[in-house]
């Protein structure tokens, strides 16, 4: 997933269709010279419909879409003929989306199925032709309803990723080097901290031909859920991940309070991320020797109430283990999704 083709946020205005003028048209043929009222009814409006989408996975396209127009619903005819409802615009979006209320900030739509629709802003209603105005004491209006007005209203379109497992850790933490190594996702990797700057993306085989997804978001520093570094802006892309993989570096100075840093941060800004199923991997192990590793295996068990696991991407080292504790924590928080038989 290229960072710089990730959007996640926008804005755009949506303006529904007007509904189609109702007629006022009188019966007139070559047997009928004074006929009665038969006006038909004017079309809807066309709405604005968003619609969920399985192939797709970022707003880019909206990025430069700003305006969503709706067509007009035509007027109706004599002899009763209904007007020709207006085009609708149909905007497509990734799983995952999120439809708010610009003005408001509420939400009025959550898209997680493929084809699932909603009518951000639906169109005028056609007016009613001169027909539906006759009575005993009026048996030849010449008036007609006129067309609803459409809605215009500007929505924000967000874009909550949907995967597996997520990974939390404070910036350089080795969150990146991971994706890359265990699926084919290409995010950009640098020694220097806030090298991620988009979430990524990216498919893990397991075991045969199963699979799961991982998202890798922008480092945690203490305080983003005050808005401190990239504060809460990717928060929330790791809200709708069954599994949170914690990762902190092997050279850390204290181990234990990352952690526990990194999970008061997650429970300040959503207290419910603290139910989902939680794994904490000690990175970067190269750079210990077998007696090192021991010892510090020792140290925290005697601090945390976890058994972290330890890996190294770039040597390759305990890759297989970690990846069959997330895959039994998946099926754990999912028994229903994937196979309940895996020991």
């Amino acid at each position: 997933m290229a960072s710089q083709n990730f959007v996640d946020y926008v804005k755009i205005c949506c303006r529904s269709g007007k509904g189609g003028q109702g007629s006022t048209h009188m019966l007139r043929d070559k047997t009928t010279s004074k006929g009665g009222p038969d006006g038909g009814d004017g079309g809807r409006g066309g709405h604005v419909i968003i619609r969920g989408s399985n192939h797709l996975w970022t707003l880019l396209h909206l990025k430069y879409q700003r305006h969503v127009i709706a067509a007009h619903g035509e007027a109706g005819s004599g002899n009763r003929k209904h007007g020709a409802d207006g085009k609708d615009q149909v905007i497509e979006v990734p799983l995952g989306t999120l439809v708010k209320d610009a003005e408001t900030g509420e939400v009025q739509a959550e898209i997680t199925e493929h084809g699932q629709e909603f009518i951000a802003t639906p169109g005028g209603r056609g007016g009613l032709g001169n027909d539906h105005f006759k009575s005993s004491t009026n048996q030849s209006p010449r008036y007609a309803q006129p067309g609803e007005d459409g809605l215009e209203e500007w929505k924000i379109v967000e874009l909550k990723l949907l995967a597996d497992v997520g990974l939390v850790g404070f910036p350089n933490a080795g969150k990146s080097t991971l994706l890359s190594v265990v699926s084919a996702a290409k995010p950009e990797i640098a020694d220097y901290p806030f090298t991620t700057l988009r979430p990524n993306l990216g498919m893990v085989a397991y075991r045969g031909d199963r699979s799961f997804v991982m998202a890798d978001i922008p480092g945690i520093i203490e305080g983003a859920a005050e808005g401190k570094g990239l504060g809460l802006r990717f928060l929330r892309h790791i809200e709708r991940n069954p599994v949170l993989l914690f990762l902190v570096p092997a050279d850390a100075d204290d181990i234990p309070a990352e952690y526990q840093t990194l999970r008061r941060e997650l429970e300040k800004y959503n207290p419910e991320l603290m139910d989902k199923q939680h794994i904490l991997a000690v990175s970067k192990c190269d750079m210990l020797d077998d007696e090192l590793e021991v010892e510090l295996r020792a140290e925290l068990a005697q601090h945390l109430d976890v058994s972290p696991l330890f890996f190294s991407s770039v040597a390759q080292k305990g890759l297989q283990p970690l990846k069959d504790a997330i895959w039994k924590a998946i099926v754990e928080a999912n028994p229903m999704l994937h196979n309940p038989n895996f020991q």
